[in-house]
């Protein structure tokens, strides 16, 4: 029997591996065994719960107001044992998060084979996103199977030169994530306060974006909200400080704004569902808004996700207020242009991606 090794530490990999997760537990002929690095605590331990995974291991490496380098050097001291004792034949990692280059780092060193989940993403600013795509680069150099979710991201690979037999397109397990969530019947109370109104979903957490930038997108926000009285903002804020005293600054003293605390998963996705449109500096949002039918305003300087832009379903209106605020008045007032972008196709897949990673790893694994 072959073992894999899943190891991820962050909400937004947790949403997208833990489909693998459960998809490979069906599989008689695999081991599977999970290892957490709790890069994140609270909002990862939330997500385990959605999918029913409990963890093998579990390294603990948070703690208040880690730096990059706390997350690299604990990671790294801790995984070690972790690899040695399981002893996997392949160690499948997510995106571009440090546990996930960490993780691979460490299997480098020990010559384990690393399976890239949602690899090939690029903007090929290595500060933008920062660290991620300094991330996924790396990984990508010393990956044995990189599982990219579209034919751009299989592109950027191949024209970087890796094999392209070691090289699959699968589809984004992200949709694979929405297909567990997504209730019909599904009830909040903030979401009955935004019933008599167009209920827009803002996420903002981006560590390039603190600072003047994050100001800038929330006045812009503001802006539009003064002018617009029949929309309503639920932002589920993130747990960074800075992050929760620029939006008090910003956006506090307005009763259409409603600032809560992060949500759960199932939540979070049935939130989106329910949406008119959503602002975000995220990058996981701008593979599930297409799912749901959603436009979406990239608070971002660039993206590694061009698919949801050629499809017409995102625009990338960087940090700019002006930019911001002409670009959502414009989804408000222009009927025609909002439909045209809800009604654009998903470019990343068909909720089966967790089914074509787990098959292709035991076709390979025999």
């Amino acid at each position: 029997m072959k073992t894999i090794l899943l190891v991820f530490g962050t909400r937004p990999e947790a949403i997208k591996m833990c489909p693998i997760v459960n998809e490979l537990k069906t599989r008689k002929s695999i081991k599977t065994v999970v290892c957490v690095t709790g890069q994140h605590r609270q909002m990862l331990d939330q997500v385990l719960k959605t999918f029913k995974v409990v963890p093998d291991y579990d390294l603990s490496v948070m703690k208040e107001k880690q730096t990059l380098f706390d997350i690299t050097v604990n990671i790294l001291g801790r995984i070690k044992v972790v690899l040695e004792v399981v002893k996997p034949d392949v160690v499948l990692v997510h995106g571009d998060t440090s546990t996930a280059f960490v993780t691979a780092l460490a299997c480098y060193y020990l010559q384990i084979p690393i399976g890239h989940v949602e690899a090939g993403l690029r903007t090929y600013n290595i500060y933008s996103p920062y660290p991620e795509e300094f991330n996924r680069q790396a990984i990508s150099i010393i990956s044995s199977y990189n599982f990219v979710p579209t034919q751009i991201s299989s592109d950027n690979l191949l024209k970087e030169g890796k094999d392209p037999e070691t090289i699959y397109i699968t589809g984004n397990t992200a949709i694979d994530a929405l297909n567990t969530t997504i209730r019909d019947d599904y009830e909040n109370e903030y979401l009955d306060w935004a019933s008599d109104s167009k209920l827009i979903m803002i996420t903002a957490h981006r560590r390039e974006n603190l600072g003047e930038p994050m100001h800038h997108m929330f006045r812009a926000i503001r802006r539009v909200m003064e002018e617009h009285p029949d929309i309503k903002i639920i932002y589920p804020i993130h747990m960074n400080p800075v992050v929760r005293l620029e939006a008090d600054k910003e956006l506090s003293g307005c009763d259409r704004i409603k600032i809560i605390e992060p949500l759960e998963v199932l939540d979070f996705h049935n939130f989106l569902s329910k949406s008119y449109l959503i602002l975000t500096d995220s990058g996981g949002i701008q593979e599930e808004a297409p799912s749901l039918g959603k436009p979406v305003l990239v608070m971002r300087d660039s993206t590694e996700r061009p698919e949801g832009i050629a499809a017409g379903i995102i625009r990338l209106v960087g940090t700019e207020e002006e930019t911001i605020y002409q670009n959502f008045s414009e989804l408000l007032n222009n009927k025609a242009v909002y439909e045209k972008m809800s009604h654009a196709s998903n470019p990343y897949g068909d909720g089966t991606a967790s089914k074509k990673i787990v098959s292709i790893l035991e076709e390979k694994l025999k």
